[in-house]
């Protein structure tokens, strides 16, 4: 449905929603480059190998709707069949649908998954480099600039978007969680 609406690569609304993410993209460069530099090794020896991730399990993924857009407008044309394919199939493991022989199928993976990390990795390496916790906060930080609705953010206002383009979808917590619809209640009465 998504993918419908974006149209081609050359659509307006593609290049606008691009615009309007460019900030978050390169959040999440920097994210990926510093959980690949550091922590890389660690999860992938701890969890992915040994089939104990908790991580990646099947009740353990939440996407919000802007998750699917982002996904979306930087995927190939050639990767969103495959995603829409392993929707389409019954999950009978207990593994996320999306998790593939190589790892993720997202391009740009759920920010919920990107930023999770359990204490037992993050006390591995911040026992032994503790001047790297100042930028995993900064980064956890930054993502809160985007997720977090105390404020206008961008995974608030791609909802919006959508909604308004009449889409409707569970996965649109800023539009239907009762907690995060606290959180901007509470920011607009802050802010009165």
């Amino acid at each position: 449905m998504v993918a419908g609406h974006l149209g081609t690569p050359e659509s307006l609304i593609r290049h606008q929603l691009l615009d309007m993410t460019a900030g978050y993209l390169s959040f999440r460069c920097d994210a990926d480059d510093f959980l690949t530099e550091y922590f890389s090794d660690i999860c992938t020896e701890k969890c992915y190998r040994s089939n104990i991730s908790a991580c990646c399990s099947r009740e353990g993924i939440i996407t919000f709707f802007a998750d699917v857009v982002i996904n979306l407008l930087v995927s190939g044309p050639e990767e969103i069949p495959e995603l829409r394919a392993v929707l389409e199939k019954e999950n009978r493991g207990f593994k996320c649908v999306y998790l593939g022989k190589k790892g993720c199928l997202w391009r740009v993976k759920p920010v919920v998954c990107e930023m999770f990390l359990c204490d037992t990795s993050k006390n591995k390496l911040f026992s032994r480099k503790p001047g790297l916790v100042q930028e995993w906060k900064a980064l956890k930080k930054k993502e809160k600039s985007f997720t977090w609705p105390d404020r206008p953010v961008l995974f608030d206002k791609i909802e919006s978007y959508f909604k308004a383009a009449g889409f409707s979808s569970s996965l649109m917590y800023m539009h239907n969680s009762p907690g995060l619809l606290r959180v901007k209640k509470l920011a607009k009465m802050r802010d009165a």
